[in-house]
C-alpha cells in the first residue's frame, strides 16, 4: 500500500510557478504578467496526495481541480488545512478523494480573465468576504487553462502600479503648471508687444481725423484761390501739371480713407491678439462671447485666405460668466480642427480650393443661440449654445466613439490633444457640455453647452 501511494505521487506533475513581468508593471498591466502557479489535479486524487505536494512546496496556494480534463473548481491551502485540523479530520478525510473535499469545502471562488487590469482585480479581490479574501485567484488564460495567483502577489503588484501612477500624475501635473507657466508668459509677452504696436495705431487713427480736415481745408483754401484769381502764372500751371493736381485733388481723399481703413484693421488685429492672449484670474468674469469669437475668425483669417467661408448667424446672448483664456482657446481648438478637416477634404480629393464655386466652397457655420432644456433635477435650465459646424465629409462611426472615449477615458500617461483640452476646459472649469454630432458625407458639428447663472 505504501508503494501504491509512493508511485501514486510520483504520476502528479511538478507544480510550476511563472516569473511574470513585475518590472515592467504599468497602470494597464493585466493578471498574466504576474507570477502563476500551474498545479492541476484529478477530483480522483485525494486529500492524501495534496497534502504531500502542499508539504513539498509550502508557497503553494492551491490546487486546480479537473474532472476529466476540464475544469471544476478550486481548492486551497488554507481550506485543506482546516479540514485536516477538524475532529478526526485526518481520519475522515486524509484518504477522500478530492471530489468528496470539494463538496464540503465549496466556497465562493474568483475566477478571472487573464486580460484584466492588476487594479481591477485588487478591486473585486477586496469586495469579497472577509474569510474569503485570503484565497487564492483563479486566472483564465484559455478556454482550458487555469493558473493560481496569490492575493500577496496581487496586492504587492497594485501598490507598486499605484506608486508609479502617483509619479506620472504628479509628473503630469508639474509639466501642466510649467506648461501654464509658459502659456501666461508667452501671454504677457504678446499682450506687452500688441500694446506697443497698439501706441503708433492709436496715435495714426486719432491724427487722420485732423489731417482729413485739414487736407480738406486747403483744398478749399486752393478752390478759392482759383476761383478770386483766375488768370494764373505760367508758373503755377507748370507746377499743378507738375503734380497732377487734378488726379490729386481725387485721390486725396481715397488714399486717407484707406490709410484709415488700414489702421482700423490692423487695431482690431491687436486687440483680437490682446483678447486671445488674456491672462485670467482666479475668478471667472462675465464675457461677451461674439467679441470672443469675432476675435478668433479676425486672427485665423490670415491661414484660410479667403478659401474657406466663415458664416456667423449670432442669436442674442447674454454676457456669460467664464475664463476668457481659456474659452478663446477652446473656441479655436474646435476652429482650427474644423479647417484642418476641411484642408484634408480638399488634399483628399485633389482639387484646389479657390478653383471651386461659391456654393461648393468649404464652409464653418457658427450659430449661437440661447437653449431651455431639462437638468438632472428634472428643472429647465437655460444654456448658451456655440455650433461650430463645417460641410466637409464627415468622421465614421468608429472615429467618433474614438473621440468620445478619448472623453471619457482618463488617460495620464498619454499627451493631452486639443480636443481632450477642450472637453477639459468646457466640462471640467465652466460646468458646460460639449456634444459632438458627425455623418459620413455630412460634415461635422461641434456644440458647447454652457450653463446660464
Amino acid at each position: 500500500m505504501q508503494q501504491n501511494f509512493i508511485s501514486k505521487i510520483s504520476k502528479i506533475s511538478k507544480p510550476l510557478l511563472s516569473e511574470g513581468n513585475k518590472c515592467d508593471l504599468c497602470v494597464e498591466s493585466t493578471l498574466q504578467e504576474l507570477p502563476l502557479y500551474t498545479f492541476e489535479l484529478e477530483i480522483s486524487c485525494t486529500g492524501a496526495e495534496v497534502a504531500k505536494v502542499f508539504e513539498q512546496y509550502p508557497l503553494l496556494p492551491g490546487v486546480i481541480l479537473l474532472e476529466e480534463g476540464k475544469y471544476m473548481g478550486m481548492l486551497s491551502r488554507k481550506q485543506l488545512l482546516e479540514f485536516l485540523i477538524r475532529p478526526f479530520g485526518k481520519e475522515l478525510f486524509f484518504e477522500q478523494s478530492l471530489s468528496i473535499l470539494y463538496s464540503y469545502a465549496r466556497t465562493q471562488i474568483l475566477l478571472l480573465p487573464a486580460t484584466t487590469s492588476i487594479l481591477s482585480a485588487m478591486q473585486m479581490s477586496l469586495r469579497r468576504s472577509p474569510e474569503f479574501i485570503a484565497e487564492p485567484i483563479v486566472v483564465k488564460i484559455s478556454p482550458d487553462t487555469y493558473r493560481l495567483l496569490e492575493v500577496h502577489e496581487l496586492t504587492i503588484a497594485s501598490w507598486q502600479i499605484r506608486g508609479i501612477e502617483t509619479q506620472v500624475r504628479y509628473e503630469r501635473s508639474q509639466a501642466q503648471m510649467m506648461q501654464n507657466e509658459k502659456m501666461a508668459s508667452l501671454g504677457r509677452l504678446v499682450d506687452g508687444v500688441a500694446h506697443e504696436i497698439l501706441d503708433p495705431v492709436n496715435f495714426i487713427w486719432g491724427n487722420l481725423t485732423h489731417l482729413s480736415n485739414y487736407s480738406q481745408d486747403l483744398m478749399r483754401l486752393v478752390t478759392a484761390y482759383t476761383q478770386e484769381f483766375p488768370d494764373t502764372s505760367e508758373n503755377i500751371n507748370a507746377l499743378k501739371a507738375d503734380i497732377e493736381f487734378d488726379f490729386l485733388d481725387q485721390d486725396l481723399n481715397k488714399s486717407l480713407a484707406s490709410i484709415r481703413t488700414g489702421a482700423e484693421r490692423l487695431k482690431k488685429l491687436v486687440i483680437s491678439l490682446q483678447n486671445f492672449c488674456h491672462i485670467d484670474t482666479i475668478h471667472p468674469k462675465p464675457v461677451d462671447l461674439h467679441a470672443c469669437i469675432d476675435s478668433i475668425v479676425l486672427l485665423i483669417n490670415s491661414r484660410i485666405k479667403g478659401e474657406i467661408i466663415i458664416t456667423k448667424n449670432y442669436g442674442y446672448l447674454p454676457p456669460v460668466y467664464c475664463f476668457m483664456g481659456q474659452m478663446n482657446q477652446a473656441l479655436m481648438n474646435i476652429l482650427s480642427r474644423a479647417i484642418d478637416a476641411l484642408i484634408d477634404d480638399a488634399i483628399r480629393q485633389h482639387y484646389r480650393i479657390d478653383d471651386v464655386s461659391d456654393e461648393k466652397k468649404p464652409q464653418i457655420e457658427i450659430t449661437t443661440e440661447v437653449i431651455t432644456q431639462l437638468s438632472t433635477e428634472m428643472v429647465d435650465s437655460r444654456w448658451v449654445s456655440i455650433k461650430i459646424k463645417d460641410n466637409g465629409s464627415g468622421i465614421s462611426q468608429e472615429q467618433k466613439q474614438q473621440i468620445m472615449q478619448s472623453f471619457a477615458t482618463k488617460k495620464r500617461t498619454d499627451k493631452e490633444t486639443s480636443l481632450e483640452s477642450t472637453y477639459r476646459i468646457i466640462t471640467a472649469r465652466h460646468g458646460g457640455q460639449l456634444n459632438l454630432r458627425s455623418q459620413l458625407g455630412k460634415g461635422t458639428e461641434f456644440e458647447i453647452l454652457l450653463p446660464l447663472v
